[in-house]
């Protein structure tokens, strides 16, 4: 075998020996890869959309794998943890079911209920409820109008109470009459003493709701609206009465004024060495001049 031969066969033996080396690394980092994949635990999730007060069951949940860095807080492996629990706030397809979305006591609306609020449905319609465009998380103002609150014939319109929670609204069918009619209601949340305006709203007048902006929370003193204010048949103020009793004139007392001393009483006079007194300093001579006339 000659020298060429030689060095082309050393040559390939070297590409054969890198070639396989770079398959064996290759190799290697793959089964290397696979050891470090992350591994997986079981959460409860959504089969479907649900809202506030759903009593779950197993038609509405199934078990998935989640990374185990990325299993929220709270959440459940098995199915069988939180059958008959409830839902307290709206949950989507998907999402996992966590311990602070659900309450094992109570269900239905109750569970959105705050400690020390109140829960008070009204029938609506389209004018009075904005056209059925009230959703639940909207805010709204309520109004109350009232006949003859300010005397026979006068209407009184006045917001009474601002910025509520709706928790509800929906269509319901009730029975009237023997027929089916349909109704619409709102659910709000109030306190105690807006609880007890609301059924005395219902039950001596007609109740009107306001649409709010969501982020609006500022309370409007609003001042109450009447018929005689809108038409313009509001009364002008009294002027005040003049007194026509005639006074008693006054009674001036005379007073006596001191008589003005403009000089002295009397006069001492010494004529022909004789010392006199006179009323003034001439009145010897003056009473000779009127006896010569």
């Amino acid at each position: 075998m000659d020298k060429k031969g030689i060095v082309l066969l050393l040559v390939a033996l070297i590409l054969a020996i890198v070639a396989g080396g770079g398959v064996y690394v290759y190799l290697k980092g793959m089964l290397v890869s696979r050891d470090r994949a992350p591994l997986t635990v079981p959460v409860v999730v959504a089969v479907k959309d649900m809202t506030f007060g759903t009593t779950l069951n197993d038609r509405q949940l199934k078990v998935v794998q989640f990374p185990k860095e990325s299993v929220p807080m709270g959440s459940y492996s098995t199915i069988d943890s939180i059958l008959g629990q409830t839902t307290k706030v709206f949950v989507v397809t998907g999402e996992p079911l966590l311990a602070s979305k659900l309450s094992s006591i109570g269900g239905g609306l109750s569970v959105r209920v705050p400690p020390n609020m109140r829960a008070m449905s009204l029938k609506v319609n389209e004018v009075t409820g904005v056209s059925g465009f009230i959703l639940p998380g909207d805010r709204v103002d309520l109004l109350v109008t009232m006949d003859n609150a300010r005397g026979r014939g006068v209407t009184v319109t006045k917001t009474f109470l601002q910025d509520l929670e709706v928790l509800a609204a929906g269509v319901k069918t009730e029975t009237k009459n023997n027929h089916n009619i349909t109704v619409q209601s709102v659910t709000l949340l109030v306190d105690p003493q807006g609880a007890e305006k609301i059924a005395l709203a219902v039950s001596k007048g007609r109740i009107h709701l306001a649409l709010r902006n969501p982020v609006d929370h500022e309370f409007v003193d609003v001042k109450s609206t009447d018929t005689k204010t809108v038409l313009g048949m509001t009364k002008p103020r009294k002027a005040a009465r003049r007194r026509t009793t005639p006074r008693r004139p006054r009674k001036v007392v005379a007073t006596k004024k001191p008589p003005v001393k403009v000089g002295p009483d009397s006069f001492t006079v010494i004529r022909n060495g004789k010392i006199l007194n006179q009323k003034s300093p001439t009145a010897d001579r003056d009473e000779k001049d009127s006896n010569k006339k």
